[in-house]
């Protein structure tokens, strides 16, 4: 009960309050449809949801084709170097995307070095890869990692002998994909679909970074709540509302197509790659190499970038430490920010994860099947729409949190619980029971049996989903950007601010110190978990 109470106020509350707050005239006090009429009169904001729509349809679509191609080929065909493939797409995954679109830009912008070199070798004039293009290119090469890894994990538990049966009836190469392996995976390739649109919708670094004038969605809910806070707050809301519908319209048909198709599988004959000859292997090979080395590239050019000596905020020749001081005399406060809200976000995060799994699995009522749904509304909430949430609903009394650290540690919990509640969920499902039975039939109490027995058969789950929410914490971005003050700045703040000033040395050198903290992360994800492979 005081889980959902407290979700209720942190969350129900201050969406309702956009809501609201989209519908209210400050002025007059009265209802008004004022500021949906001024968004949908204008094809100026209009146009911006075309935008957001094209951007996210197309970053889908092309990074299930390479996420799905990459997978088949990994699995069905031996590739030198698989290993060290796989180690760089789970880094690839953890990376934070507006440093992708950052790293492109040293590399693809108008001053960049690829750009350079095309203009010196071919005489021409290019300006690089902002616009429409360069935000396809930075979140596809992002995204389709993420489609890599659900796919891998499905044709993990596709059994090979439905394939060797189509072989056998004449159903071979791309018609065998086509109709047998595509359908039998269909409801990860729409669980996959879905994670890359939500993402690619809510981002909001990349579009500001190498936008420059293709409006989308977060970008604008960005400039319209910061450039009118004191005077069309309104104006804010209703965008944030048509944001907010778009999502929920998206996961509703989402989830009404997975749960009409759902297919069970059991690999008792699992796939195994084999050596191939020819064009195909040749091809094969580079294929995979290309697009992982294109995924990985950014992450590479801003650790090389970090240890460049500048002159201010120009590169010079040799190598240097001094981007590195730089970050820790300047912005020293911003990197304890970001360890101090995670490490205090983790904290609140394990609590609520372990109770509501806990709730959810071993006290099943109405009230916690409500519970057990609604703690997943955050996952498809855009983190700019919670921000603007949060700063309407906690900005007068009775509660003030805004200007506070406190607000932004919210905002991370209620957007990042997801990954240690279903966690937590999973492995509390795979306790029998009978085991907390027995300790209560010897006369221990159920908040005893609870803390003695299930919480450390837990611990494994709930470590590993804390983990994954840690990762993602300190990469938050679209939600910090509204939610922060001088005071509160996190590296994520300071990586987008020292880009857009073209900063580049300091903002390198923190997103390499983000970088590290992420590895180090994922080290002790696989150590604690016992795993050998990262699993969304």
């Amino acid at each position: 009960m005081v889980i959902f109470l407290l979700f209720t106020i942190f969350f129900f509350y201050p969406i309702c309050k956009i809501f609201i707050s989209s519908v209210y005239d400050p002025e007059t006090g009265k209802l008004s449809i004022a500021a949906f009429q001024k968004f949908f009169s204008r094809k100026y904001y209009t146009s911006t949801v075309w935008n957001s729509l094209k951007v996210t349809f197309l970053v889908t679509i092309f990074s299930v084709i390479l996420g799905t191609a990459l997978a088949y080929i990994m699995k069905t065909i031996k590739i030198k170097g698989k290993a060290i493939l796989e180690i760089a797409i789970v880094v690839s995954v953890i990376s934070p995307p507006f440093i992708g679109a950052y790293s492109w830009i040293l590399l693809l912008g108008r001053s960049g070095i690829i750009t350079k070199i095309i203009n010196n070798i071919f005489g021409v004039t290019y300006n690089g890869i902002y616009g429409l293009a360069g935000i396809l290119l930075v979140l596809t090469l992002k995204m389709f990692p993420l489609v890599y890894l659900y796919v891998n994990g499905a044709l993990k538990n596709m059994d090979n002998s439905l394939n060797e049966a189509a072989e056998n009836l004449g159903c071979k190469g791309i018609n065998k994909i086509i109709k047998i392996v595509i359908p039998l995976i269909s409801p990860t390739l729409l669980a996959a679909s879905l994670l890359v649109f939500m993402r690619a919708l809510a981002d909001f670094g990349t579009p500001m970074l190498i936008g420059e004038g293709y409006r989308t969605l977060p970008v604008l809910i960005y400039s319209a709540f910061v450039g009118e806070m004191g005077g069309d707050t309104a104006f804010a809301s209703a965008i944030s509302v048509v944001i907010v519908v778009i999502t929920a319209i998206i996961f509703l048909v989402q989830k009404y197509i997975s749960n009409r198709k759902v297919i069970e599988m059991s690999a008792l004959n699992q796939m195994e790659p084999k050596e191939t000859k020819g064009i195909c292997n040749v091809a094969a090979h580079i294929f995979s190499y290309v697009l992982v080395l294109l995924s990985i590239l950014p992450q590479a050019v801003v650790i090389f970038t970090s240890f460049l000596k500048t002159n201010g905020r120009i590169f010079v020749e040799g190598f240097s430490m001094d981007s590195y001081k730089n970050a820790f005399s300047k912005m020293g406060s911003s990197i304890v920010n970001t360890y101090v809200f995670s490490m205090i976000a983790l904290a609140i995060i394990l609590v609520i994860g372990v109770l509501t799994a806990y709730v959810s699995v071993r006290k099943r009522n109405a009230l916690s099947s409500v519970l057990d749904t609604t703690i997943m509304f955050p996952y498809i909430i855009p983190g700019s729409v919670l921000g603007i949430a949060l700063m309407s609903a906690f900005n007068k009394g009775p509660i003030i949190l805004s200007g506070t650290g406190m607000i932004i540690i919210v905002a991370y919990v209620i957007r990042r619980q997801p990954y240690t509640i279903r966690s937590s969920t999973a492995i509390l499902r795979q306790i029998n029971p009978s085991v907390e039975e027995a300790a209560q039939s010897l006369g221990a109490s159920s908040f005893k049996t609870f803390l003695k027995i299930s919480l450390p058969m837990m611990i494994p789950g709930v470590v590993s989903g804390a983990l994954m929410s840690w990762m993602t914490i300190i990469s938050e971005l679209s939600a910090s950007i509204i939610l922060y003050v001088g005071t509160t700045r996190t590296m994520t703040i300071s990586i987008y601010t020292e880009v857009i000033r073209a900063n580049y040395g300091v903002a390198a050198a923190l997103s390499t110190i983000l970088f590290i903290s992420t590895v180090i992360a994922l080290v002790l994800f696989f150590k604690i978990s016992g795993k050998k492979e990262l699993e969304i």
